[in-house]
């Protein structure tokens, strides 16, 4: 792999070092001091770093060229200054705050490749490390955020086979308890397989299994015999009101349901 280098400067002897001595490290681009010129370089070219090369002009050419990029919209791509010890502390004194590496001359080209190169080995690292860690805190807060929500709210699963009507009670029910819900005896069955449930709201008629034959199934298993469950029908037939009832569910409401007595006969059941 080789790093993207956008060189900027007056010492045309250093630049061409970067091209004819370090070409197997570097793959470089060269650009002007005008802000406008590192920009649009900056943007088609994505350079690794960006490297002054600094030659014997004026401080007030250091200066210039400090400006331009000060201005340039460069993100986080570091600035390398090459170049001598006068030339260099003029640079960096105008404002040591936009370069992030100094490399004082005399220094070989193989000294120059190799001290860019261990910079950018260690700047790559020290962002992984940054974004692992701003991964671990977001996941570490999106947990401690999952703890508390199941902390204060206690959990419902709603089984019906009417789209419509687990849409209405989960808008009605989300705002004070975590509400799942599942459109058939099956799917409520498999669901308490993996998770647990603190109340289950069962519709009494529906197809393939209905509710009482779902709630003898929760009756037989060990896991979910002591779920309590509220039925939710529209049916008013005594027979079948009766045969519910000796189950001994810990509700039973009629269709349609009304919010506040809803509410009342989970908080009942819930405590």
């Amino acid at each position: 792999m080789k790093y993207k280098i956008l060189l900027t400067g007056k010492n045309n002897a250093t630049m061409d070092d970067f091209f004819y001595a370090m070409f197997d490290e570097f793959e470089c681009v060269t650009t002007s001091s005008r802000p406008r010129d590192i920009e649009m370089h900056i943007q088609l070219f994505q350079p690794d770093a960006i490297v002054c090369c600094l030659g014997k002009e004026s401080a007030k050419s250091d200066n210039k060229q400090t400006d331009s990029l000060k201005s340039a919209d460069r993100g986080n791509i570091p600035i390398i200054v090459i170049g001598d010890s006068e030339r260099c502390a003029e640079f960096t004194r105008i404002n040591p705050y936009v370069v992030d590496l100094i490399l004082e001359k005399p220094l070989s080209a193989k000294s120059i490749q190799d001290e860019i190169v261990k910079f950018l080995i260690e700047k790559k690292e020290q962002e992984e490390a940054a974004r692992m860690q701003q991964i671990m805190l977001q996941e570490e807060a999106a947990l401690q955020q999952e703890e508390v929500q199941e902390s204060i709210s206690r959990h419902i699963l709603v089984i019906d086979d009417d789209p419509l009507m687990l849409r209405v009670i989960k808008e009605e029910l989300k705002e004070e308890f975590n509400v799942a819900t599942a459109v058939s005896g099956k799917i409520g069955l498999s669901f308490l397989q993996r998770k647990k449930t603190d109340l289950i709201l069962l519709d009494y008629e529906m197809p393939e299994e209905n509710g009482l034959e779902v709630l003898e199934k929760l009756r037989a298993n060990d896991s979910t015999k002591d779920i309590p469950v509220i039925f939710l029908t529209g049916i008013n037939d005594r027979e079948k009101i009766s045969k519910v009832l000796a189950k001994k569910p810990q509700g039973y409401l009629l269709k349609p349901i009304d919010h506040t007595k809803l509410i009342e006969e989970i908080q009942k059941v819930l405590g």
